[in-house]
């Protein structure tokens, strides 16, 4: 049963009766921010954003969080004092603590990124206790938490969130699992079984990271430019797509696919049945309670998503029992999800203190 009605139902901007938490999601443009109260409401309803200046290195970043911070209890007419911690999401790689990857990642690629401690570098900015997730670990506890509600605690879900890579989240007892170096849900670099998946002949395909038949490797837009693209317009080149550049062609297939464009429907598919390969391969480690499903199909056309999520589902291969437990759906509210997500986890943090 879809519980997403009785969770965390949206509520006027109002000076709240209780203490609250801050929810920041920080992105590779703009930051988004929440608020939300001791009963698990949220303050806000829609985006909230301002510039998140990563490109300006972290002083400037870390300034623009803050401002952040303050705008939107300014926004909400909450007053500071009830502020008990502050959740933040960044996108990865970075540490459980919020140290981003040494090598840096596609959003933080200046060398004063590398290694740098975000996480300690806003609580002490703000003064305040600041708890850590990757932006995919953030949307996945907001979608699972938005979807089971009150049974939250009590289930178990995976999430495949499908953007310019493609990152996860393996939530258990409604808490992100996040492994010993802060890496666990990478889902993007799991290596999957390609038969079913890939076309006679068609190359296997590459990850940025190194791997090859990883999830990411299809499941993504850079997979998309990368690898499947350039395969598919090979055997269609009369194909409208095939006058552009191929990244800018990539980034209209969407369009295309929302269409029912044969070529993209293909390339879209091959994407659909990478993931079910991979929960199906989740099924056997965590046995969830729910698949949940994020990113740019979530954007588009519900005809479309809907495909989509049912070829996913259709290409999960499940026990019987599984097929009867568990439940397949879409991240909820995408663009508001990494805050929120964040929000959650600081909620969840303040209560078990």
């Amino acid at each position: 049963m879809d519980h997403t009605d009785a969770a965390f139902p949206a509520i006027p901007a109002r000076t709240p009766a209780s203490w609250v938490v801050v929810g920041l999601d920080n992105g590779g443009t703009c930051n988004n921010a929440t608020v939300l109260d001791a009963t698990g409401q949220f303050l806000v309803d829609r985006l909230v954003e301002n510039a998140s200046l990563v490109n300006e290195g972290p002083e400037s970043a870390v300034e623009q969080l803050a401002e952040a911070f303050d705008g939107i209890l300014q926004l909400t007419s909450t007053p500071r004092t009830l502020v008990r911690a502050v959740g933040l999401d960044t996108p990865g790689p970075a540490s459980a603590d919020g140290v981003i990857s040494s090598k840096g990642s596609t959003n933080f690629n200046q060398v004063s990124w590398h290694g740098f401690d975000i996480r300690g570098a806003l609580q002490a900015r703000i003064g305040l206790p600041v708890i850590y997730n990757n932006d995919a670990n953030a949307a996945a506890l907001y979608a699972h938490h938005r979807h089971f509600g009150a049974a939250a605690a009590e289930r178990s879900s995976v999430s495949a969130i499908v953007g310019t890579g493609m990152g996860g989240g393996v939530v258990e007892s409604g808490r992100v699992i996040r492994g010993a170096a802060g890496m666990a849900g990478e889902l993007g670099h799991v290596q999957i079984p390609l038969h079913d998946v890939l076309e006679p002949g068609q190359p296997v395909p590459q990850c940025n990271c190194g791997f090859a038949g990883d999830v990411e490797s299809v499941a993504s837009l850079t997979g998309i430019t990368n690898n499947l693209l350039p395969y598919w317009l090979g055997r269609h080149p009369d194909h409208p797509l095939a006058a552009e550049p191929v990244a800018r062609a990539a980034k209209m297939l969407r369009g295309y696919g929302e269409k029912e464009d044969p070529l993209a429907l293909s390339v879209f598919g091959q994407q659909a049945k990478a993931i079910g390969k991979l929960f199906t391969i989740a099924a056997q480690f965590t046995d969830p309670s729910a698949y949940f499903l994020g990113g740019g199909v979530v954007e588009a056309t519900p005809k479309f998503r809907q495909w989509f999520l049912n070829t996913v589902r259709e290409h999960t291969q499940l026990r019987t029992e599984q097929t009867a437990a568990a439940t397949f759906a879409l991240v909820p509210d995408l663009d508001m999800a990494g805050a929120r997500g964040a929000a959650v986890a600081a909620l969840d943090a303040v209560r078990s203190t």
